[in-house]
């Protein structure tokens, strides 16, 4: 579901999905409630063109989640990148997220070289290598 909610690239959804108070840290930012988390998503999907995400759980206990992803994007001029990075997500009692610590790398490819051309269709699991 995290998946598909940031391929909408829909800032005010994502935060919806986020405690009132959540604190994140996404790459060298650190932000704290929904309002910053709009703010950082919408700067983002400005510089992030075509952005489309791929995410795989990696581990979990109780109410955190390690999960790794990969997306792929490209700028104004064109450079297309994939960029990796591993998350680590804590829950609240309802559901919500309370806290995202996110670390990120950006690899400019060729747009011969991308591999992930949109959202998954329902029950696609596409093998799409997170390497």
């Amino acid at each position: 579901m995290a998946e598909a909610a940031w391929n909408t690239r829909d800032p005010h959804k994502v935060a919806s999905a986020y405690t009132p108070d959540s604190q994140w840290r996404n790459r060298d930012e650190f932000l704290v409630g929904r309002e910053q988390i709009v703010e950082l998503l919408e700067r983002k999907w400005a510089k992030e063109l075509d952005y489309v995400l791929r995410k795989d759980l990696w581990a979990y206990q109780g109410n955190r989640i390690a999960v790794r992803f990969q997306y792929e994007w490209h700028d104004g001029a064109g450079q297309w990148y994939r960029s990796y990075g591993n998350e680590n997500w804590e829950f609240d009692d309802l559901g919500y997220m309370a806290r995202r610590e996110a670390s990120i790398n950006d690899v400019p490819i060729a747009a011969s070289n991308r591999r992930i051309f949109g959202p998954r269709e329902d029950g696609d699991d596409s093998g799409i290598p997170l390497r």
